[in-house]
């Protein structure tokens, strides 16, 4: 009980010290959204919402490697699972139409720093007005980043919303770094989590999604990183790799994919969670 009060009382805090930050007004959705390990199951979203976001969404996606692990993960889905699956940057054929980097000045939300992102948006959308979704990844600058860079980011989100009200910006956390839940990646992760969640926005878990295996299996707590590499028997030497290891489980199971710095299984994982992403925009009540 005592433990459930401090926690209580640590997010309060945290809660009242992110509103005091943030410089516009906080723009609260109606219901939030968070795509995380719970929505890696392709074959849970119903098809018509596969069509509904297709026809729907036009996204504008900033990244650098690590991001573009969820479009060769997309890309190798239209393999494996069918064309229902497609994408491409206009829309034609049918496809959803998702710009894939398409932004100038910035190439992630920490490269060249933690603001040219914000500043390369708003050119674009002032140029683009018919697109409906835009998403950031990080590389690997939340490894490093302080509270404040974490505050500067999510005031930039915000004001985004705020003088883009018809666009849906999409929130996400850094991927692992091998740290562990102690080490400042999990730490600012948290500071973007809570915010997400108070004041309900869309949160693409990056962290989250790649902390799991497909059996639900965690390895957050085992010094995972990016690669899926972790700690098997807890020396704190990382030993093991859990996308591997039911790789060779599960053959057929999965799909192969060139994903930068991880396994294909990892990325078939945030491919799945992405399309679970574009359903729940075009109004999918989610698993």
């Amino acid at each position: 009980m005592k433990r459930c009060y401090f926690f209580l009382l640590f997010v309060t805090i945290v809660v009242l010290f992110l509103s005091c930050s943030i410089n516009k007004p906080i723009v609260t959705g109606e219901t939030g959204i968070t795509i995380d390990h719970s929505y890696t199951r392709i074959d849970a979203i119903p098809m018509s919402w596969i069509r509904k976001a297709k026809s729907d969404l036009i996204i504008a996606y900033g990244h650098t490697s690590h991001g573009s692990q969820l479009v060769t993960g997309m890309q190798g889905l239209v393999n494996f699972k069918g064309i229902i699956y497609s994408f491409n940057e206009t829309g034609e054929d049918s496809a959803l139409q998702l710009r894939d980097t398409p932004f100038d000045g910035a190439y992630d939300l920490g490269n060249p720093d933690f603001t040219a992102w914000a500043t390369a948006t708003r050119q674009y959308l002032d140029a683009h007005t018919e697109v409906n979704v835009v998403i950031w990844s990080w590389c690997g600058e939340v490894s490093n980043a302080d509270s404040t860079d974490i505050i500067t980011y999510l005031n930039l989100m915000n004001g985004l919303e705020y003088d883009y009200p018809s666009v849906k910006f999409v929130y996400m956390t850094g991927h692992l770094d091998g740290t562990g839940l102690n080490g400042n990646l999990h730490l600012r992760n948290n500071q973007i989590r809570i915010f997400c969640s108070v004041n309900n926005k869309i949160l693409y878990d990056f962290e989250d999604i790649e902390s799991y295996d497909p059996d639900g299996n965690y390895f957050g707590d085992k010094l995972a990183d990016d690669g899926c590499n972790y700690d098997s028997d807890g020396d704190g030497i990382q030993d093991a790799n859990w996308a591997r290891e039911w790789e060779n489980a599960h053959p057929g199971e999965w799909y192969d994919c060139a994903a930068a710095h991880t396994e294909p299984l990892n990325a078939n994982q945030k491919a799945y969670a992405a399309w679970s992403l574009w359903a729940r925009l075009a109004g999918w009540e989610g698993i």
